[in-house]
């Protein structure tokens, strides 16, 4: 049995508690214990921190070794007893008790069952002498007396623990959280009477809602499971050029809702992490797109443009990627998503259908510095930016009826970000695309060859005014044709640049409101465009 109490190394806090049950039923076996006058058992805790030494206790075997007990402390017959007739007292080192000092469920439950296990001891030892029938009939008095009370405390627990039972049955899922959010945009075109024959001023104000219910399920505690459900009604202004349009905007206008991006990320090893994409798999998912801005429409840029590089964008789809880290500061990305897999049409599928793949290195030796060399290979996708003739399969199809003509395209991409201080960061891209198409179209258009650029610089301003606050101005050019070999598609003549700035302000943590305006001048790389002007006003709910 010492083995067992050096062990338990019991506080004396334990004690505390302990001798109040010792009172009764031993030094106070004719009173009860309504008899007892405020007794002060849980005093406040000492501010003075203990060191770890003073937090040792010791077993004792006379109370006299205590030298803060009393003859004339309350308790003081209890714990002689509790010492002297059943070993069940410890002591600090330094020879104190501190009978006063606040303790906990645990302590107390470690406390009593000592005890217990040392009159099981004695009685199995056949020690009856020092546990007396007495004692015994006290314990059983003290249970008769408050058999009510301990009924009603188990009707309780019972109660718990069914209504507990319930809910575990019930619950939606122990790995599974659900959030959501709600984009509501008010977006006005101010200026731009003539964009290649278009009147862009005539767009009328809008009002439209991006909502998603996202649902993140992991299985092991480090892998995640993406289930994305999207409606979108907003749409981009006519402005009659592929520039200046709201990364936030749908397709179609509609409510409809549907499985917007669904995908699977584990670890491999502890330095290898796979995803596998089955919907709406982006650039961003499989990898780092470097910028500031890149809020993916809720947050930060409301362009485009200024959301990332364009050369990601022809990154889209299902498939898969792998990222590989050397040590913190250097990873790997390759990443496969092809547009229509689950078409099983002529030129359609996971691998003659449209696709993109990438290879990525992203450095980032500090907090405040990263770099990224990206690398994609694509076929049949286009920027999504940038003048109508850098996204030659639609403008050979608007303009010559060709269809969608097969283009293949290899794009280099540089990215950097770097925090000058915590309140600026400075940061933008360059981006180079060479595009061929693959088909003549049956004779109507020449083979050949597109350069295409693109470039940008971004300024942040972190929590200005506030923090939680962004302030953004992105000034660049969008994807502009610099030189082509394809007689049907000429090089754009002059140069557009696109500035724009926003300043998010967070109202509350689940609530921020962005106003920023675009301003495009010669729309289209073309000076007889009129300059365009978008004004857009987001709110983004977070739940």
């Amino acid at each position: 049995m010492q083995k067992l109490w050096k062990t338990l190394l019991m506080s004396p806090a334990v004690f505390s508690t302990m001798l109040f049950f010792g009172s009764v039923a031993v030094a106070q076996e004719k009173s009860t214990l309504s008899e007892i006058t405020e007794p002060q058992l849980v005093a406040k805790p000492e501010k003075k921190a203990q060191s770890n030494a003073e937090q040792v206790v010791a077993q004792v075997t006379s109370v006299s070794q205590l030298s803060d007990v009393q003859p004339t402390d309350w308790a003081f017959g209890a714990l002689q007893s509790l010492v002297e007739r059943y070993g069940c007292i410890a002591g600090y080192p330094n020879g104190t008790y501190r009978g006063n000092r606040a303790m906990t469920r645990y302590e107390f439950a470690a406390g009593l069952n000592a005890c217990l296990d040392r009159v099981n001891e004695l009685i199995a030892t056949a020690t009856g002498d020092l546990v007396q029938k007495e004692d015994l009939a006290t314990l059983q008095r003290l249970q008769e007396e408050f058999a009510a009370e301990l009924a009603t405390l188990r009707g309780r627990v019972d109660a718990l623990e069914a209504r507990n039972a319930e809910l575990e049955a019930n619950q939606f899922s122990t790995t599974t959280k659900l959030t959501g959010q709600v984009v509501a945009a008010i977006t006005d075109v101010f200026a731009g009477d003539n964009v290649n024959g278009v009147d862009a001023k005539n767009n009328n104000t809008t009002f439209g809602a991006r909502a998603r219910v996202e649902l993140n399920t992991s299985f092991t505690g480090k892998d995640t499971l993406f289930t994305r459900l999207q409606a979108n009604n907003i749409l981009n202004p006519d402005i009659g050029t592929p520039e200046g349009s709201l990364f936030f905007a749908g397709e179609d206008g509609t409510t409809d809702v549907a499985i917007d991006a669904l995908w699977y990320r584990f670890p491999l090893t502890e330095s290898t992490e796979v995803i596998a994409i089955a919907n709406a798999g982006a650039a961003d998912d499989v990898t780092t797109t470097v910028n500031l801005f890149d809020g993916d429409g809720a947050f930060g840029a409301l362009s485009t443009f200024g959301t990332r590089n364009p050369i990601y964008y022809q990154m889209d789809g299902a498939g898969f990627g792998v990222t590989q880290n050397f040590g913190d500061a250097l990873a790997l990305s390759l990443a496969y998503l092809g547009s229509s897999p689950n078409d099983p049409s002529s030129d359609n599928g996971f691998f003659n259908g449209p696709y993109g793949a990438l290879a990525q290195l992203t450095f980032k030796p500090s907090d405040r510095f990263t770099i990224g060399l990206t690398y994609i290979n694509a076929y049949n996708q286009e920027l999504g930016a940038g003048s109508s003739r850098a996204n030659p399969i639609s403008f050979l199809d608007q303009n010559f009826g060709t269809g969608d003509v097969p283009f293949s395209s290899n794009s280099y991409g540089v990215q950097a970000s770097l925090g000058i201080s915590e309140q600026f960061v400075l940061g933008g891209w360059v981006g180079y695309t060479n595009a061929r198409n693959l088909s003549t179209a049956g004779g109507t258009i020449d083979r050949g060859e597109l350069d295409i650029w693109n470039w940008a610089v971004t300024l942040g301003f972190p929590d200005l005014g506030k923090k939680g606050n962004l302030a953004g101005v992105i000034v660049g050019m969008e994807p502009k044709v610099t030189g082509s070999s394809i007689n049907e598609i000429d090089t754009d003549g002059n140069t557009s640049y696109h500035v724009e700035a926003f300043y998010q302000y967070q109202i509350s943590d689940n609530i921020t409101i962005t106003p920023g305006v675009i301003w495009l001048t010669a729309p289209d790389h073309n000076n007889d465009n009129d300059d365009v002007i978008i004004g857009a006003l987001r709110t983004t709910f977070s739940f």
